[in-house]
C-alpha cells in the first residue's frame, strides 16, 4: 500500500494535527518522523481539546498504531508525562505505541545548555523553545548523542557513557559554568528510562516497510514546516531537523517508492513563532486583530505568533521542495470578518522580479500584493465547497491558480466535523 505524507508548508502551526486526525480514520499506522517536544499539535474532538507534543495525533483513533520515528529526539520525561495525560483521559495506548530504536534520547543537561546558549546569544537569538532540541540534534550530528537502542547495551554503559559524561562536563563547566554531570545519576536515569520504554521498542525501518508490504496504510506526520527546514528554510532561524519530504524518508526509514501522496498543509494566512524572515508580516493593531480572532498563541509555549497575509511564493517553494500533490487549507473561517484580504503573489529583490524564495537577503524582499474582496459571513457550518460564499470560493480558486497545486481539503473550524472535501 502507498504511504501518505503530511507536510507543513509555512513556518509551522498550519493545523497539521487536525488534518491528520481527520484523515486517520482509515489509516493503520501514523508515524511522526522528526522533531521533539518543541512541537504542539492541537486536536478538537466532540468539544474536547487535546494537545500532543511527541505522540502522533492519530492516537485518538482506538485502532491506529502510532510510531515515534528514528528522526525524532525524544525527551523521556515529556513522553512519559504525555502518556500519563492520555491515561487520565481514558485513552488506551499501551498496545498502540512504537518507539524507534534509532531515535535519539534528549537529556536534561541538553535543555540546560539550550537555555544558557539562547540567553547568552544577545541580538543573535534564534528563538528556540529552550527544550534542548537543537542541542540534541547537534550531539547527533557530532556523534556524541545517545540513541534509544544504546540504553539496552551493557557495552554502552561500560565504555561509551563515561566518555560522553566527561565530554559534556567539559562543555558544562568551561563554557556555561554550571554543575557537572554525575555518571551514577546519568546511568540511573538512563536505566530507568530503558525500563519504561522497553515495551514500545521497534526497529522502525524494518517494521514500517514490512507493514506496507503486507497492505497496511501508513501516514507520516512531521513537526514544524517547510520554511523552518534546516536546509530549505529561512536559515539560521530554522528548526534543527528536516520537516520536508527528505526528512520524512530518513526519519521513518520508509522506502521512498511507497510515498505516493504528499499533502501540504497551509493556513489561509501565515503565522510564525520566533525570530527570522517573514515577508508578509503584519504589525500593530492589524496584527493584533488577526492574532486575536485566529487565537494565534503557541500550543507548546503560549507565545504570541507573528501573523501575516497569505504568501504564494512560500507555497510554491514548499511545492517544489516536497513534491506536493494537493493542499489542505486550514482556518479559512478566521478571515470571515474582513472587507478586503491581501495575497502576496510575488517578490522583487534588488529591483528585479524573482520567481523563487531566496536563501538570504530576506530584509530586502519587496512583496507584490493583490487584493481580494472578503465574504463577510461565517463559513463554519459549510459542508461542501459550493456552500461557501462566492468570494471565499474565489479566494481559494485564486490561490490554487497562483500556487499551481489543487486545494482538496478546507477546514472551516477547529472541530473534526468542520471540514470540507473539495473535488
Amino acid at each position: 500500500m502507498p504511504a501518505t505524507l503530511i507536510i507543513g508548508t509555512q513556518w509551522g502551526d498550519e493545523g497539521k494535527a487536525k488534518v491528520i486526525d481527520y484523515l486517520s480514520h482509515n489509516i493503520d499506522i501514523v508515524v511522526r518522523y522528526q522533531g521533539g517536544a518543541n512541537a504542539g499539535h492541537t486536536v478538537k474532538v466532540n468539544g474536547d481539546t487535546y494537545v500532543f507534543h511527541l505522540i502522533p495525533s492519530g492516537i485518538l483513533y482506538p485502532d491506529v498504531i502510532c510510531v515515534l520515528g528514528g528522526g525524532m529526539v525524544i525527551d523521556p520525561d515529556a513522553f512519559l508525562s504525555e502518556l500519563d495525560a492520555l491515561e487520565k483521559r481514558g485513552i488506551q495506548y499501551k498496545d498502540r505505541l512504537r518507539v524507534a530504536d534509532n531515535a535519539h534520547i534528549l537529556l536534561p543537561h541538553q535543555k540546560l545548555i539550550d537555555s544558557k546558549s539562547e540567553e547568552s546569544s544577545g541580538n543573535n537569538k534564534i528563538g528556540t523553545t529552550k527544550r534542548g532540541i537543537g542541542v540534541c540534534y547537534s550531539d547527533k550530528v557530532g556523534r556524541t548523542g545517545i540513541r534509544v537502542a544504546d540504553l539496552y547495551s551493557e557495552n554502552f554503559y561500560k565504555n561509551r557513557l563515561p566518555y560522553l559524561v566527561q565530554h559534556n562536563n567539559t562543555i558544562l563547566k568551561k563554557i556555561y559554568e554550571v554543575p557537572e554531570l554525575e555518571i551514577q545519576e546519568v546511568t540511573k536515569y538512563l536505566r530507568t528510562t530503558a525500563d519504561k520504554l522497553r515495551r514500545y521498542l521497534v526497529n522502525v525501518s524494518y517494521y514500517l516497510n514490512m507493514e506496507l508490504a503486507s497492505g497496511k496504510k501508513i501516514m507520516l506526520e512531521g513537526a514544524q514546516g517547510t520554511m523552518l527546514d534546516l536546509d530549505f528554510g529561512t536559515y539560521p532561524y530554522v528548526t534543527s531537523s528536516n520537516p520536508t519530504t527528505g526528512g520524512a524518508i530518513t526519519g521513518s526509514g520508509i522506502n521512498f517508492q511507497y510515498i505516493e501522496n504528499v499533502i501540504g498543509i497551509t493556513k489561509a494566512y501565515v503565522t510564525r513563532v520566533g525570530e527570522g524572515a517573514f515577508p508578509t508580516e503584519l504589525f500593530g493593531d492589524e496584527a493584533e486583530h488577526l492574532r486575536k480572532i485566529g487565537n494565534e498563541y503557541g500550543a507548546t509555549t503560549g507565545r504570541p505568533r507573528r501573523v501575516g497575509w497569505f504568501d504564494v511564493e512560500v507555497i510554491r517553494h514548499a511545492a517544489r521542495v516536497n513534491g506536493l500533490h494537493s493542499i489542505a487549507m486550514t482556518k479559512l473561517d478566521v478571515l470571515d470578518s474582513y472587507d478586503t484580504i491581501k495575497v502576496a503573489v510575488g517578490y522583487e529583490l534588488s529591483g528585479k522580479r524573482i520567481s523563487y524564495f531566496p536563501s538570504s537577503d530576506y530584509e530586502n524582499i519587496k512583496v507584490l500584493y493583490e487584493e481580494f474582496p472578503g465574504w463577510k459571513e461565517p463559513v463554519h457550518e459549510c459542508k461542501n465547497f459550493g456552500d461557501l460564499p462566492k468570494n471565499a470560493r474565489r479566494y481559494i480558486q485564486a490561490i490554487e491558480k497562483f500556487c499551481g497545486v489543487p486545494i482538496r481539503l478546507i477546514s472551516v473550524g477547529p472541530s473534526r466535523e468542520s471540514t470540507i472535501l473539495k473535488k
